[in-house]
């Protein structure tokens, strides 16, 4: 009876602290909904981008600046958000940034020249960033850790399905519509989200004494260091890297600005950045293994679409569609990936995701000109279920186990590995594209002879079809050619598929190094 008596109250206790009080949660789904619009606007144009160059009469590499303006600024703003959301707290960063996306959209679709639409979608994304670590930090700060399993699944499906779902819905959106609504789509849930942060949220205090210790010489050699490097590996494989004079001189300004940014924040009182987290070895490999997550994330995002687009002809609405099976994936795999997480080794669940994801690339190694929706679809279900197992634990394990008072700042650098992976990723996936296309077009044209059979036949065949249509031979000559360019960038696909079989299979054996989490082990001993 005595035992029953001195349980009772702190079981009672213990029941009352891990309810979530209703009113933080409706405050966190109008921030996860506020995260998702952030992260979906940067691949949303991604469908769009030669109706906006029609529409603000833009040449090929000045439109491509409507992804990169904001890639740029988002990436030097998440590490920011940290020390921001330390000095004006939750409530108030996040209403900043929200209204601040919300006004920069409605610019962005008024937009009449290229100019304008690259100033505001850099303010976009400068302003917008601040909502993605801010969610996350909130999610292991907030919520109870017993309740980790519920609210890590919806923040990681929101953080993959937002880019993956992101040319699905440019694309309908521009079919139906027009272009500029891929912007005033935003208006009406930026303004609902900000009213709902400022009347719900509560989850902290402001220390604007903080503000008096801001590191602007921190700021300004972090702007330096990551727009730099963003620019560099964006533009680096299209104009053949140090060759270009921009890609190089931004390339020396990243080299410089970097040693100064790690001179500063590892040297004065208040860093704009605290790196020490990454003494924390969970941390650091969590981290690891985002930015490798990232250069899948953004990488296969950006080739599906392509192939679809350069090989199978295929219009934005029709790539959406065919994309959307990973979206799908994502979002039934996402509770599953919970219940798991209560009951398994993380660990174990990151190994599997990075082997679906390798197995999923694998399959694509095969690809040709044929490849439809019916064949991509194993390979899709694979990526966006191994993404999914993948991502969840690696959120938890960085971020789930960190003292709450070092969770804000380790967010935004989380958040940064996983962009700066996706853009890396880009770059690579361009060069190799770039590379092994060329290299099999060389190796075609040296198959492709009067001495082969099968090439002279399918010649007689182009011309005999072509006659009566101008000089026959000329354009069966050109088909022909245009025929084996096709071949070879195919060809080009596939060995980039290979690359990243290879990539994720190898990483999957990084978790081996990974400790088991202080929470996983307390659960493990509770049960």
């Amino acid at each position: 009876m005595a035992d029953a008596t001195t349980t009772s109250p702190s079981t009672m206790n213990a029941a009352a602290d891990e309810r979530i009080p209703p009113r933080r949660l409706f405050a966190f789904l109008f921030m996860v909904f506020g995260m998702f619009m952030s992260i979906l606007d940067i691949q949303v144009v991604s469908a769009s981008l030669q109706q906006i160059q029609a529409g603000l009469s833009a040449s090929p590499s000045e439109v491509s600046w409507v992804q990169t303006s904001y890639l740029i600024a988002e990436v030097i703003a998440i590490p920011l958000s940290g020390f921001l959301s330390r000095a004006f707290g939750t409530r108030l960063l996040f209403a900043i940034s929200a209204s601040g996306f919300t006004i920069a959209s409605f610019f962005c679709g008024f937009a009449s020249t290229i100019e304008q639409m690259i100033v505001w979608r850099a303010i976009q994304g400068f302003l917008g960033a601040g909502m993605i670590p801010t969610v996350f930090a909130s999610a292991y700060t907030v919520f109870p850790r017993s309740k980790i399993h519920i609210v890590a699944p919806i923040i990681g499906l929101v953080a993959t399905l937002a880019p993956t779902i992101g040319p699905t819905v440019g694309g309908f959106i521009t079919d139906t519509m027009s272009w500029h609504w891929l912007f005033f789509i935003n208006i009406v849930p930026g303004i609902g989200i900000t009213i709902g942060v400022l009347a719900l949220c509560d989850f902290d205090r402001p220390n604007f004494a903080l503000l008096e210790h801001f590191d602007w010489w921190g700021l300004l050699f972090m702007a330096g260091f990551l727009g730099t490097l963003e620019y560099v590996l964006e533009e680096g494989p299209q104009s053949q890297w140090l060759e270009d004079t921009s890609v190089a001189v931004c390339a020396a300004i990243c080299a410089i600005s970097a040693i100064a940014f790690f001179w500063r924040v590892l040297s004065v009182r208040e860093p704009i950045v605290d790196l020490r987290t990454f003494t924390d070895r969970n941390f650091s490999i969590c981290c690891l293994i985002s930015f490798c997550v990232g250069i899948g994330l953004y990488g296969l995002t950006y080739m599906y679409p392509r192939y679809l687009a350069e090989v199978r002809g295929y219009s934005p609405l029709m790539i959406g569609e065919t994309m959307f099976v990973s979206g799908v994936a994502m979002f039934l795999t996402a509770p599953i990936v919970g219940r798991l997480m209560a009951k398994y080794d993380a660990r174990y669940l990151i190994a599997i995701g990075l082997v679906l994801f390798a197995l999923g690339s694998y399959q694509m190694t095969w690809i040709t000109k044929e490849y439809d929706f019916y064949e991509l679809l194993l390979p899709q279900i694979l990526r966006g279920a191994g993404l999914m197992l993948v991502i969840v634990p690696t959120n938890t394990m960085a971020l789930g186990t960190l003292a709450p008072e070092r969770v804000k700042n380790a967010s935004g650098l989380f958040n940064l590995t996983r962009n700066l992976g996706g853009a890396v990723g880009l770059a690579i996936i361009n060069q190799v594209l770039n590379e092994r296309t060329d290299l099999h077009i060389s190796r075609l044209h040296d198959r492709v002879t009067w001495g082969n059979t099968t090439a002279v036949e399918t010649l007689n065949m182009l011309t005999q079809r072509l006659q009566g249509m101008g000089d026959s031979a000329l354009m069966a000559m050109k088909q022909l050619s245009q025929i084996v360019h096709r071949q070879a960038v195919v060809m080009g696909y596939g060995d980039a598929f290979f690359m990243l079989a290879v990539f994720y299979f190898g990483l999957s054996l990084l978790v081996l190094t990974l400790r088991k989490s202080s929470a996983t082990v307390a659960e493990g001993d509770a049960h």
